[in-house]
């Protein structure tokens, strides 16, 4: 049986084990002719898009509105990680649902579990192999091939396919493919880990090979790992490698960009950018090393310039000449004009009218180049590659003349209407190319013009300072019917928290309400929004990185337990308070004194809602 590559040592990872085979070569599979391909995320075609598949199985029938909710489920955590916030225009989501047999998947929770009749084949144990460990979640290559096979406009060079398993086991891997249980407390934090290997190429950054083992010392050369080093900071910085640019900065998930120790299943002699991140502990965000390693990834998946005036020919200097781009909903893209190379002053916009430029008779080289000035990304060489730059090029002729044709005015493409935009999304709106005209594009807030000179086809209303509440944005063609109206969601969905009994509770004026503890105690997040959609909440200690919030490891509906020197679950530690501990051989002393918790909310429509926060003080237990 074909079953889901999971890579080698430095190529791919599992939650929580060491690396698993490779994959077999076996024939395409048959897909059942019950599946059936559910839009759940169009952005754009598939042929133009990067495209996630995602697909269940163990559910059958009566359970598709389980493999919904845990697909919604999924794709919420998704969605509140860098970079695929800032990205998710770039991405069509597809979910395959294929009714199964029978409930659950082979060789869960044990090997000694029966085996159930699944569409996917998918089963814990590395494929219920006793020598393999519960953790690794396979899932039959050539079924899980031929389903998404079914999703017209996707090949393996533009898709990625994530497998849930219908079970409330912690487990999955990534390789050719992701997987990850449906069900489980932690379920959705496995998923982006897994694309992380998948599509990133990331390494795990554990420092353990098998669980509950420390890994010992690294005794290989300097890793080919974006994020793992042999180095010194001054080295780095001397030979500017690695992770040199982003030293010294706060990370993304908590602490500071350095140089920490550990990471490739080893515990000593090799170096990770974080404390912590989603590749050592899933939780916490992608560092700025990974997220550039993601962004890059993302954007090699697709083209920034969707379509153009052709240039397969010399074209006449009487005409308008075009480039429709991608959206990031993160930032504009740049583009900038030559003529001849000398840049054009057009601030950024997508349509170039060639007669106001009065060209000397004879041949000119005019040409686009669209990039993505990103912050997310440092390094000239990624910046510089067809994943964030590309340029269009046209001969212009004077002596040729431009047949006129019959345009209607109207938009190609926009940020969908259909949901509520958010507060710091930007919203596009292509239009039409007539030869002789520019269309533009003129947008209204609650009615009220809106400036948005140079690149009129995107809006950023970040710039707007939104106040919180609804709004209604439109966007028009002048002199045509064409319009188009959005809500913008710009009131961030609640959290309120539940605390277990303190010892006492301590109010102090100009600061927060405080709880005192001399043990363990529990923390249960609750979000509300009045919009549709999965809600995120994360919460921090200390200022150290944001971690979503999912319940507890062993129960979902459970709250959080934080505890002096952290709770040690299938050898992972969880909720130690002040200093964050993840294995059991990290340093278990406990912070006693008073911490500041803070806890926050992302929306489905990407609104981050303010951090609020109380204090905790920790007091040791009388003797």
């Amino acid at each position: 049986m074909a079953r889901l590559a999971t890579g080698c040592l430095l190529t791919a990872g599992l939650v929580g084990a060491g690396p698993a085979v490779a994959e077999s070569a076996a024939p395409a599979g048959i897909a059942p002719a019950s599946a059936e391909v559910v839009p759940v995320q169009l952005t754009g075609p598939a042929e133009k898009r990067f495209n996630l598949v995602v697909m269940g199985d163990g559910y059958t029938a009566e359970e598709t509105d389980e493999f919904r909710a845990d697909v919604d489920r999924h794709l919420g955590v998704l969605w509140s990680i860098e970079p695929f916030a800032s990205y998710r225009s770039y991405i069509n989501v597809w979910a395959v649902e294929v009714p199964s047999p029978e409930s659950g998947v082979d060789c869960d929770p044990g090997l000694d579990a029966p085996r159930r009749d699944t569409p996917l084949d998918m089963a814990f144990w590395g494929g219920c192999n006793p020598g393999s460990v519960q953790r690794l979640l396979t899932v039959d290559s050539a079924k899980a091939g031929a389903l998404a096979d079914l999703v017209p406009g996707t090949t393996g060079a533009n898709r990625q396919i994530v497998a849930l398993a219908n079970s409330d086991t912690y487990g999955g891997a990534g390789g050719s493919y992701a997987t990850a249980s449906g069900g489980n407390a932690l379920s959705s934090l496995i998923t982006p880990h897994e694309i992380g290997h998948s599509l990133g190429g990331l390494q795990d950054e554990y420092d353990y090979y098998a669980r509950g083992v420390a890994g010992g010392t690294y005794e290989g050369t300097e890793p080919a790992s974006a994020h793992h080093t042999l180095l010194t900071e001054r080295q780095m910085r001397e030979q500017r490698a690695k992770w040199w640019r982003w030293l010294g900065e706060p990370s993304e998930a908590g602490g500071v960009i350095g140089r920490h120790e550990g990471g490739l299943y080893s515990t000593e002699g090799v170096w990770r950018p974080s404390r912590h991140s989603i590749m050592k502990t899933l939780g916490y965000a992608f560092d700025q090393v990974e997220r550039e390693v993601m962004v890059r990834a993302i954007s090699a998946k697709v083209n920034l310039v969707e379509a153009h005036t052709p240039t397969a020919a010399p074209i006449g200097a009487d005409r308008t000449v075009w480039v429709d781009t991608l959206h990031p909903l993160g930032g504009e893209l740049d583009v900038v004009w030559k003529l001849d190379g000398r840049t054009l002053d057009t601030g950024g916009a997508r349509t170039v009218d060639l007669r106001a430029l009065r060209l000397s008779p004879g041949a000119h080289t005019l040409t686009a180049t669209v990039s993505d000035p990103t912050p997310f990304v440092r390094d000239p060489a990624v910046r510089g590659s067809a994943a964030l730059t590309r340029t269009v090029s046209w001969t212009v002729d004077r002596a040729l003349t431009t047949p006129e044709a019959a345009v209607e005015a109207a938009f190609t493409g926009h940020t969908p209407t259909t949901s509520p935009v958010g507060a710091r999304s930007v919203v596009h709106a292509d239009t039409t190319h007539p030869v002789r005209r520019t269309l533009p594009v003129r947008w209204r807030l609650d009615g009220r013009p809106v400036a948005n000179p140079g690149n009129d086809r995107d809006l950023d209303l970040r710039s707007l300072r939104l106040t919180p509440g609804s709004h209604a944005l439109t966007a028009r063609i002048p002199g045509s019917g064409a319009e188009l109206t959005w809500t913008v969601d710009a009131r961030p969905a609640t959290a309120s928290y539940e605390l277990s009994e303190p010892l006492r509770t301590v109010h102090r004026p100009g600061r927060p309400v405080e709880y005192v503890y001399d043990g363990a105690f529990t923390m249960g997040l609750t979000a509300r929004d009045d919009q549709p959609g999965s809600v995120v909440s994360q919460f921090r200690v200390d200022g150290d990185g944001w971690y979503t919030y999912y319940g507890w490891p062993t129960d979902a509906e459970a709250p959080f337990r934080f505890s002096p020197s952290g709770t040690v679950i299938d050898d992972l530690v969880y909720g130690k308070l002040g200093r964050s501990r993840a294995v059991p051989w990290d340093d278990a002393t406990p912070d006693y004194g008073t911490h500041t918790v803070e806890y926050r909310t992302i929306d489905a429509a990407g609104n981050v809602g303010p951090a609020k926060s109380f204090l905790v003080t920790l007091v040791k237990p009388r003797s």
